[in-house]
């Protein structure tokens, strides 16, 4: 091990793996430490939006047609109504997680970045990380160990209050795909997420408030999805996992710092997590160029703005099923407008653009 880095990052997951790359990239030696080996997988929906793909090609990872499989748009289904819409300019991408994760390790190590798998940190001082009788000394600390941060308790950077929390379960099988979207099925309780991952694999999610509720205990709630589905081969086991809805005051505490889940993070349902951490990344190496932690947290914080708005409006529709039938029969009486907030989900929309098409979606909300 070496005596000192200039940056260290807790957690190899996607979340470092990003700030590792973006501050090796702005000239830092970086070391990532992890508890695990790669590749880390994690119960997700496994769909890269366009902002993401984008933000990963900054990164210097590259991903091409034969790693999963492109996808054209997003289509959201309830027992009443299907919407769909396209992306503008650029398309999604399905791919496993483990995919993605070796694709940034391997990015990573092209860098130079210096990567310590198995190797669990005991604690921090503001010299470094220690490990037993040993400390790595590091400039600054980076902490990117996911939803239950240990850093963030070290460095006294919790939120006070209760935090919104969702469960999620998703599963691998054997079927050729039938749509080329990210499909969104939503129930009374629960939504299920499809993602085409190639000619002859999908990955299905379920995200609910219920922990008990399993993906094999849902599909008579989504018969549409259980079609599809009869007799298809699971190719991986259930996996779970938590979501959670969490904005921190405070992002970093002298020399150490948080991004990623870690730093807080929005529900699944927006489908943003990952880029929202690749975006941290990108703005956290430049702060640590200046030195200036403070333009960090206002960076983070703009970044976050959109998908917390985005994932609080879904959250309604999530409890509220009256609330969501009626605004999707109004989304459905003018499909343009589906394709208006997709545009505002992805960053694409002008304030002005998203006023109009809030006053159009509202009066359809009415009129429906």
């Amino acid at each position: 091990m070496t005596d000192g880095t200039d940056v260290l990052v807790i957690g190899g997951g996607p979340a470092g793996l990003a700030a590792a790359i973006a501050a090796q990239m702005k000239g830092f030696e970086v070391t990532v430490v992890d508890g695990a080996k790669p590749p880390i997988d994690k119960a997700c929906g496994e769909g890269l939006m366009p902002t993401t793909m984008s933000a990963l090609r900054s990164l210097g990872v590259a991903i091409g047609p034969g790693d999963g499989q492109a996808l054209r748009g997003v289509c959201f289904k309830d027992e009443e109504t299907t919407m769909e819409a396209d992306f503008s300019g650029s398309h999604g991408f399905g791919i496993r997680r483990t995919a993605l994760h070796q694709k940034m390790v391997d990015r990573a190590e092209e860098c130079g970045v210096t990567l310590l798998w198995n190797t669990t940190v005991a604690s921090l001082s503001k010299d470094g990380a220690h490990f037993g009788d040993r400390v790595l000394k590091a400039k600054w600390m980076i902490g990117a160990d996911g939803v239950h941060s240990r850093v963030r308790r070290w460095a006294g950077l919790e939120p006070k209050g209760r935090q919104a929390m969702r469960f999620a379960q998703r599963q691998h099988f054997r079927v050729k795909p039938w749509t080329d979207c990210m499909e969104i099925h939503w129930g009374e309780a629960a939504q299920v997420y499809v993602t085409p991952l190639g000619n002859d694999e999908i990955c299905v999610s379920l995200i609910s408030r219920d922990p008990r509720i399993r993906l094999q205990g849902v599909w008579r709630k989504f018969p549409e999805l259980a079609l599809h589905l009869n007799n298809a081969e699971a190719s991986s086991a259930e996996r779970g996992a938590v979501t959670v809805t969490r904005r921190l005051p405070h992002v970093y505490r002298g020399n150490v710092i948080l991004t990623g889940d870690a730093s807080g993070s929005v529900d699944a349902i927006t489908g943003e997590g990952l880029c929202l951490s690749f975006h941290q990344a990108i703005e956290l190496a430049e702060a640590l160029t200046k030195g200036n932690l403070a333009s960090y947290q206002r960076a983070h914080q703009q970044i976050a703005k959109r998908p917390i708005t985005m994932g609080r409006l879904l959250l309604l529709l999530d409890r509220y099923p009256s609330l969501r039938k009626r605004a999707f029969r109004g989304m459905a009486g003018e499909p343009s407008l589906f394709s208006r907030l997709l545009a505002a989900h992805l960053g694409e929309a002008s304030p002005k653009f998203l006023a109009a098409t809030s006053l159009r979606l509202g009066w359809q909300f009415l009129t429906a």
